[in-house]
């Protein structure tokens, strides 16, 4: 039996031969030539018309000019997406129980939310947690600080930011991503609690984020806790005096949040509600 070649580019009909031509429903390789009118298929892709590229995938591939638009298109960005989401959970999934803490980068040492932070890394740490922060410096640091004093793990995510100066220096495991919601993702997959410290936009996005998912069930219902009772009540007054009274949340929404002064507090009260899975082990 002797087997028909499959017909070449040359071998097709002008304009494409919708009606004669036997491959029409083909895909063809990737790399053949396209004439004006055929369809061009790039993958599972089809181009017709001013969309066939001049230029082949291969011709573009073995191109040496010098240039490297191709690490700008989306298709490559998928890709560093995708390596961003690897590596962070290989770096992070042997990591244990874990708190993300949330709050400002500009506040100084010495100042209530600095000490906050210092204290409830500290505490963290004593009850077996580690402790995951944005790896940045005020609130960030305070909290690494006070878990590596501790003996505690210390973990820092740190993003990439024109006016970020890297992590700080308390981090004992530090990933960096190009990409907030590839980080945000690691905030929430390995935290069994958040403990938000005073802060700005970021920190707003970061609590809203995880109030979000925990009310529409993305995640475990897990425990929240504001620290710092005269930065948060103004907002959680607003919560219930708007929010709750328009019908824009339930009454109960306004309970996924636990709000104090005390960081002993707060710590109770992540090891009293754990989100899922056991317990952490206290150290000693």
């Amino acid at each position: 039996m002797t087997t028909q070649p499959m017909p070449g580019p040359d071998d097709l009909p002008e304009g494409g031969g919708a009606a004669t031509d036997p491959t029409r429903d083909q895909p063809q390789p990737e790399g053949w030539p396209a004439r004006s009118g055929q369809d061009y298929y790039k993958g599972p892709v089809r181009l017709r018309g001013r969309r066939v590229p001049e230029e082949t995938t291969d011709e573009r591939l073995l191109r040496n000019d010098g240039k490297s638009e191709f690490v700008h298109t989306d298709p490559w960005r998928v890709m560093r997406i995708q390596a961003e989401f690897v590596e962070g959970f290989g770096a992070l999934a042997e990591l244990g129980p874990a708190v993300s803490v949330f709050g400002s980068a500009r506040v100084r040492e010495g100042s209530p939310a600095y000490t906050y932070g210092l204290e409830v890394g500290r505490l963290l740490a004593a009850e077996g947690f580690a402790v995951i922060t944005g790896g940045g410096p005020g609130t960030m640091e305070a909290a690494n600080r006070g878990a590596q004093e501790a003996r505690g793990d210390s973990v820092g995510l740190g993003i990439e930011l024109p006016f970020e100066t890297g992590l700080n220096d308390y981090v004992d495991l530090g990933v960096n991503f190009r990409y907030f919601f590839v980080r945000k993702t690691m905030f929430v997959k390995y935290a069994r609690g958040f403990i938000v410290l005073p802060g700005g936009f970021g920190t707003l996005d970061e609590l809203f984020e995880a109030l979000t998912l925990v009310q529409t069930g993305k995640v475990s219902h897990f425990p929240v806790v504001l620290m710092g009772v005269d930065f948060w009540s103004p907002l959680l007054e607003w919560i219930r005096g708007t929010l709750v009274e328009e019908g824009m949340i339930a009454p109960g929404d306004v309970d996924l949040v636990r709000l104090t002064d005390d960081p002993r507090e707060a710590v109770r009260h992540i090891v009293e509600n754990p989100a899922r899975g056991a317990r952490a082990r206290p150290v000693g």
